[in-house]
């Protein structure tokens, strides 16, 4: 995988290795099994810190999406395909019951989305913990 940089674009190079990645993931062009370059390599290729490629992968990591094994790499661990509608709509409702009942109990907007940002956080620590989800 080519990865490309804008240096100065105001966006961080760390953000744009994950946006790249996911973007891959999406079309299809990495499949879960498949092993992300180096993280030397990329940092040698696009002129930005090791660490910064790191940061990328190890967010990819807390997201699901890859796992990264010492000594033998970072691997893509899943897919980022569309939902058929189906699934969507099942996911649907139970996100927007879950939002009644967080109104419900007192959540605004602001509150519901800190909510979620703390379940997504959580639920990325047990993966990496257990290599399961909640």
């Amino acid at each position: 995988m080519d990865f490309e940089i804008a240096h100065g674009s105001g966006t961080s190079p760390y953000v744009q290795l994950v946006t790249q990645i996911k973007e891959a993931l999406r079309l299809g062009s990495l499949q879960p099994g498949d092993r992300l370059p180096p993280a030397s390599a990329v940092a040698a290729r696009t002129r930005v810190d090791r660490n910064t490629v790191l940061r990328a992968y190890h967010e990819l990591a807390l997201e699901g999406l890859a796992e990264i094994e010492p000594r033998r790499g970072t691997f893509v661990t899943r897919s980022l395909r569309e939902l058929s509608l189906r699934d969507e709509a099942a996911l649907t409702f139970r996100l927007e019951r879950w939002v009644g009942a967080a109104r419900r109990a007192g959540l605004d907007d602001d509150g519901i989305v800190q909510a979620l940002r703390l379940a997504l956080r959580r639920s990325a620590q047990t993966r990496l913990r257990t290599g399961t989800d909640v």
